[in-house]
């Protein structure tokens, strides 16, 4: 695989990830991407997503090799005071250290940010991500997306009218974590430049999901009522949802009075543009439930692909509900480089979804592959300063996994 012909600019910063699951991940793989260099931390049987499939290509689970790439595994433990004291040399070399543990649990072992890390990395940037804050009643609970999902609001709003609340297809508040994790690193490193003082960076899911929200959350904070479930249509603009058509669903999202307008020429309703009930998108919501039996009707006439033709030609924004295998084969998709290919000691050639990220018109690629449990703990120690004999002593009697 050839070499970028920039490095990243995170090219100069040391990761040390001590999360585990999606959201520290997603951050972490963000990271690596910009070019940092990520160390995992995992415990000795690994980040749980190791075990979570399938499909599990070349006996690694897919999940996990979706979120790890450009980072390096060192597998510790750091429940003995061996594995802290390993971890403690590597913090003073580090420019940032994630963790996802309980609220506690870094301090407990004697790993606090406060306490210990920063008095001897002045310059650490500290993020710790979990489920619900370090303060409130609810600090002590471990934090998983769904529940957040149902207890952030976000469930209730998603779903059909007269359905039950839906959970998002993919973890998304943990996504959203990681992405503003990433987002709130950068930040503080940045500051660092000025200052040369690092900080905590605190994340936590609910948090998160609250400002996923956006302006569901601005409507009921400012209106006062609590959104209702529109299904796939949008609660404030209208029309903006997904219709069945001769062939497949279309998304439609008309977003303008001018959209409208054209829309209704290309459905060959041309007198509803006209028709003072929906001549502006205030009158279509207040009418929807007038309008869109009209243009539900006049949908069924042609098959989605036909109408996606027809509306773009007149610049009008829509798109048939594609699965995933149609996603991926879209020639936008392709056009952009969106799936790019990385070289795994166990599974071969695995595809990846490339990095949303582009510097200089370029898409970062893959450095390094999403490591085996443990594959860098003697490389990672090495290069850190430990001795051979401790190295073996500690592979020997379980304090790290790896490989000798």
């Amino acid at each position: 695989m050839s070499e970028p012909a920039l490095p990243g600019p995170l090219s100069s910063i040391k990761v040390l990830d001590l999360t585990r699951v999606l959201a520290g991940p997603f951050a972490t793989m963000l990271l690596g991407d910009a070019g940092a260099e990520v160390i995992k931390v995992e415990p000795p049987r690994g980040d749980e997503t190791r075990q979570w499939g399938p499909p599990w290509p070349g006996g690694e689970s897919a999940y996990f090799i979706g979120v790890n790439r450009n980072k390096r595994s060192l597998a510790v433990d750091l429940s003995r005071e061996a594995g802290r004291a390993i971890l403690l040399r590597l913090a003073e070399g580090a420019d940032v250290l994630i963790e996802n543990y309980k609220v506690g649990t870094m301090e407990r072992w004697g790993l606090g940010y406060e306490e210990v890390l920063r008095q001897r990395n002045p310059g650490l940037v500290y993020a710790s991500v979990t489920g619900f804050g370090r303060s409130g009643p609810y600090a002590a609970r471990p934090g998983y997306d769904t529940i957040i999902e149902a207890l952030g609001g976000l469930m209730s709003i998603t779903g059909e009218p007269k359905g039950e609340p839906v959970k998002v297809g993919v973890a998304i508040v943990d996504i959203v974590t990681g992405c503003l994790a990433a987002w709130g690193i950068s930040a503080a490193l940045v500051e660092r430049e000025r200052t040369g003082a690092g900080r905590r960076v605190e994340l936590s899911l609910l948090d998160s999901a609250l400002a996923l929200l956006a302006n569901q959350a601005s409507s009921y904070l400012i209106g006062g009522a609590a959104p209702a479930r529109h299904g796939n249509a949008h609660p404030t603009i209208v029309p903006y949802q997904t219709f069945p058509t001769a062939e497949g669903a279309l998304m439609v999202a008309v977003g303008t009075d001018a959209q409208f307008a054209r829309f209704c020429v290309v459905v060959g309703l041309p007198e509803l543009a006209v028709d003072p009930r929906f001549h502006t998108n205030r009158e279509r919501v207040t009418n929807r439930d007038v309008l869109v039996p009209h243009l539900s009707a006049a949908l069924l006439a042609r098959s989605a692909a036909e109408w996606n033709e027809r509306c773009w030609a007149a610049d009008i924004p829509v798109s048939p509900v594609l699965d995933l295998p149609a996603a991926f084969a879209d020639p936008q998709v392709v056009a952009r480089g969106l799936v790019t290919e990385i070289t795994h000691p166990t599974a071969g050639s695995v595809p990846l979804v490339a990095s949303p990220v582009r510097f200089t018109e370029e898409t970062p690629q893959p450095q390094r592959h999403p490591p085996l449990l443990g594959e860098h703990s003697v490389e990672v120690l090495t290069e850190a300063g430990f001795s051979a004999g401790e190295i073996a002593r500690w592979l020997a009697d379980g304090t790290i996994v790896g490989r000798a």
